[in-house]
């Protein structure tokens, strides 16, 4: 079986993302200043999460264990902090259930940054697939707990993000620093297409929580 490619998934990413950003967030004015609250508190954990594991990348291409483990360490704290962030709204079971998620998503991602490092096409190959298995799980965990975030909505966030760090490693990998920095700056800004999707869905959910 094929699987999309990094580089498609990422070009499909630019073209939507306009869109998803307008979907996603209202003029400032009009928004409820607990969602612009909650919209900057979810943008700084999903920045935390690109920064950490960038870290990581570099860390392990440059074989520092002991930075490796220190950012490894702040991912997995991220992923906790990411996930008790709906336990307010959906409690401590679904909390725990998107940690577990999340820890996938890490899985796959460390899975793919050894696989490029030896060099092994094939195990980046399955890397990839669980990366965009991932992403569907937490898709529909998210999805079926609110119906303002359309499931197939959250695949394309989701999966787009997937291929951004995997475009991040194999330029970092291959020294293309000027490439990885145009990768950087698309992440961050799709970090936050994420997070204001999220923030907007539950807001949307709970407004009682958001007056």
């Amino acid at each position: 079986m094929r699987f999309p490619t990094a580089t498609m998934l990422a070009a499909a990413l630019a073209m939507a993302a306009p869109n998803l950003a307008l979907a996603a967030t209202a003029p400032t004015a009009t928004v409820p200043a607990k969602v612009v609250e909650t919209q900057a508190a979810l943008r700084d954990l999903w920045l935390g999460h690109i920064f950490w594991v960038r870290n990581v990348v570099e860390a392990r291409l440059e074989d520092n264990a002991s930075a490796a483990k220190a950012a490894e360490q702040q991912v997995v704290d991220n992923a906790k902090a990411i996930s008790g962030a709906i336990e307010p709204y959906y409690g401590k079971a679904a909390s725990e259930k998107l940690f577990g998620l999340l820890a996938g998503h890490w899985g796959a991602i460390s899975a793919y940054l050894d696989a490029t490092d030896a060099g092994k096409k094939a195990d980046q190959d399955a890397a990839f697939k669980k990366l965009v298995d991932n992403a569907g799980e937490i898709s529909t965990f998210l999805g079926g707990a609110n119906p303002h975030l359309p499931v197939e909505t959250l695949r394309g966030l989701l999966t787009a993000h997937g291929a951004h760090h995997v475009e991040q490693i194999k330029q970092l990998k291959a020294g293309q620093y000027e490439q990885e920095a145009a990768t950087w700056a698309a992440m961050t800004k799709h970090m936050s297409v994420i997070a204001d999707a999220l923030a907007g869905g539950i807001a949307k959910q709970f407004p009682d929580k958001f007056r």
